[in-house]
């Protein structure tokens, strides 16, 4: 379709769709106002997400407990991304693709997306850790459930398997925002964080922050894993967590809205 074509069809004067066209300012808008949040609300929120998304592992333990079924477990563990976009907290992994876009249409630096990232990934993990611990506290009876799905990535060796498990963990978290992103409907939003649930915690795909609570938990209740197990596994799976998020996702989108940046970067230099 020829470019004077695309714009006589749509409703936009541009050779740009008009669907992409109406949610990139969203994405802009929402990335920047994670850009520029302060220390106090970027680790406010960060510890809220970790706590939140420990709600679906709480539901994936009950539930894969129950019946040894993953692909069960992981829908049920849908309830923990529902907790998270409904309270608006937020994972690192759900940091790629909108602070990035704000991040290169100019409505921030390198240092807050620094800032974003570091504080909400530590504040995953401490805020994951704590409600790791009273779940183990509370629920003794999952302990061996715990230890079997913690050493699941633990055990895993570093090969080409475990670096795609992690590339499709992060894709598939990134993809998930980007779905909410593209739409205004709560329950398509609804569906897509459903999807990205089940995906992640059923197919049992490398993710830094999920996964590690399922390891915190394990060596909670005194499983023979130690936190420098943890960190091996943890190191690689957050790399190529990225590598998905950022590359597989993430570019591709900046890529295909590249119409609109330049659109944006000469209506800020007319002002």
């Amino acid at each position: 379709m020829s470019e004077k074509r695309r714009r006589e069809i749509g409703d936009r004067g541009d050779p740009v769709e008009d669907e992409i066209a109406e949610s990139f300012d969203s994405t802009i808008t929402e990335g920047a106002e994670r850009l520029h949040r302060t220390w106090r609300v970027t680790l406010i929120t960060g510890f809220f997400g970790g706590l939140e998304v420990g709600l679906g592992i709480l539901a994936y333990l009950a539930v894969l407990d129950q019946t040894g079924d993953h692909l069960l477990a992981g829908l049920a563990f849908s309830i923990g991304f529902i907790a998270l976009m409904l309270a608006h907290s937020e994972l690192f992994t759900e940091n790629f693709l909108m602070p990035v876009a704000a991040l290169v249409a100019g409505e921030g630096t390198v240092g807050q997306l620094a800032k974003l990232w570091g504080g909400t990934l530590v504040m995953n993990l401490a805020g994951g850790w704590v409600f790791m611990w009273l779940v183990v506290q509370a629920f003794p009876q999952w302990h061996d459930t715990l230890t079997e799905s913690a050493l699941h990535f633990t055990d895993a060796p570093f090969n080409l398997q475990s670096v795609v498990l992690a590339v499709l963990g992060g894709s598939t978290i990134t993809l998930m925002t980007r779905m909410q992103q593209g739409t205004d409907s709560e329950v398509a939003k609804i569906v897509a964080t459903v999807i990205g649930g089940f995906l992640l915690a059923g197919l049992q795909l490398f993710h830094s922050i999920l996964d590690s609570l399922l390891i915190f938990g394990a060596i909670q209740s005194g499983a023979s894993i130690t936190y420098l197990q943890w960190l091996g596994w943890f190191g690689y799976t957050l790399l190529f967590n990225m590598l998905g998020g950022l590359v597989l996702v993430t570019a591709l989108r900046l890529l295909r809205s590249k119409d609109l940046f330049r659109q944006k970067a000469n209506a800020d230099g007319d002002r």
